[in-house]
């Protein structure tokens, strides 16, 4: 256990002490030494009354960040509990992108008079930021970005510099643009203080950087992030106007969600739920996905039925019959797994998913045979009949072969009919091993040994 997750757990322990015993001080007191997004994190971890009372010892000032941090469905609750002026208040000093992400979920009175109480030039970034597509670049940059012409010397930079007293959190460039808006390059701090202060910005800036047209998909802009080693890029649009910056904090978060979504999703369950939520919206959401497994178990259920008479004349058969599915299903996860990975980073499509389909059959191929002829042995021993041994080891392979190509055609398939593959991926996959294991050795059995 690390330092900071037993640091967390004491934290959770005291603010539950404290607010069940109306400590209202030690509240405080343990509030007054987390970050927001810390804050966040014990909010999401209390049951929703112990939430609602801590939210309301939140320091006013933090407000906003906290409502950042915390997952949707948690900010829902914790909004139902403030009034329009303290929601106003609370986000009058997150950045665009930031406001962005909360505008959506705030009431339509609250969302107005947000809106009416911005200066002009706020209301018409914010409004640029909420046209853009969600999951997009467009989303999550950063407006914050201080611009610099290529034809002016390092001296009249430094003097804006100073004009402005401060630069944005995370700027480790200054953008390099041409007198209509153009993006043209960077100019890294690093260089505005090292050099002759006559030099030209035209001279030392850099040219060759990534760029990130506005429309690019968050998780492509995370993976170019990773790829190139970035601290930060710009922001184009389509004709290459200068709209914003992305830093790496920004990523961060993108990297945390995917992964967070790839996690629930597995499960068939929203990323966004609340652990702590009430028992009947949380029993709801998961009815769904029960429903739709219940439904391919029948169908399961249907395949044994069609050889009633092979099972009641060879009990041996009922006994194996859940090995078959297994091994298939085990097999069918882990290449399932290994092609969701691979297209939530890139790196499958259509140039290669031929060759790695054609490696999972060779891998399904070996593995099938080794493990048809150690369950073989067994089967043999166990029940005396060659035919069951040999009918088994035939289904095995069989199921794994086909675990291995599904492994791989499955997620491929839902990707293109834009159905997220980690939602409902092992959903098909197990319906296809089950189906397909029960069909081939109870089908064998049936054709040699009734």
């Amino acid at each position: 256990m690390t330092e900071s997750t037993e640091s967390f757990e004491s934290h959770l322990s005291r603010i539950h002490l404290a607010l069940e015993e109306d400590r209202r001080d030690e509240v405080a007191e343990v509030l007054d030494d987390l970050e927001p997004a810390e804050v966040a994190l014990l909010l999401e971890s209390l049951p929703l009354g112990e939430r609602i009372k801590l939210w309301e010892q939140v320091p006013a000032e933090d407000d906003g960040e906290v409502l950042l941090h915390v997952h949707d469905e948690v900010r829902s609750t914790l909004l139902k509990d403030m009034d329009p002026d303290e929601i106003v208040a609370a986000t009058s000093s997150l950045d665009t992108a930031d406001l962005a992400e909360l505008f959506e979920d705030l009431p339509k009175q609250v969302a107005e008079d947000m809106l009416r109480s911005m200066d002009e030039l706020q209301r018409a970034r914010l409004q640029e930021t909420l046209s853009f597509e969600e999951d997009s670049a467009g989303r999550i940059m950063r407006t914050d970005t201080i611009a610099v012409r290529a034809d002016v010397s390092l001296e009249t930079v430094q003097r804006f510099l100073r004009w402005k007293e401060s630069v944005p959190d995370n700027t480790d460039a200054l953008m390099v643009v041409d007198r209509t808006g153009q993006f043209m390059g960077v100019l890294p701090l690093a260089r505005l203080v090292a050099h002759d202060q006559e030099s030209g910005v035209s001279e030392l800036m850099d040219a060759d950087v990534d760029i990130i047209q506005v429309d690019m998909k968050s998780r492509d802009v995370a993976t170019l992030f990773q790829t190139h080693d970035l601290a930060s890029a710009p922001v184009v649009d389509n004709d290459g106007m200068l709209l914003g910056r992305i830093v790496i904090d920004d990523i961060v978060d993108v990297i945390r969600e995917d992964s967070e979504q790839a996690l629930m999703n597995m499960a068939g369950l929203d990323e966004e739920e609340d652990l702590f939520a009430p028992v009947l919206p949380s029993a709801k959401r998961r009815a769904v996905w029960l429903g739709i497994n219940l439904l391919t178990a029948f169908l399961a259920a249907w395949v044994i039925g069609q050889f009633e008479d092979a099972l009641e004349k060879v009990v041996a058969l009922a006994v194996l019959m859940p090995i078959v599915a297994s091994m298939g299903g085990i097999a069918g996860s882990q290449t399932l797994t290994l092609a969701i990975r691979g297209l939530a980073l890139g790196q499958i499509s259509k140039t290669n998913s031929n060759w790695l389909l054609r490696k999972e059959v060779g891998i399904a191929l070996l593995n099938g045979v080794v493990w048809a002829l150690v369950v073989a042995v067994l089967a043999v021993l166990w029940f005396g009949n060659i035919t069951i041994g040999a009918i088994i080891a035939a289904a095995l392979v069989i199921n794994m072969l086909a675990a291995g190509v599904c492994g791989i055609v499955i997620p491929l398939v839902l990707k293109r009919m834009n159905i997220d593959p980690a939602l409902s991926g092992s959903v098909v996959l197990t319906t296809v091993t089950d189906v397909v294991g029960f069909m081939s050795f109870l089908g064998l059995a049936t054709i040699f040994m009734l």
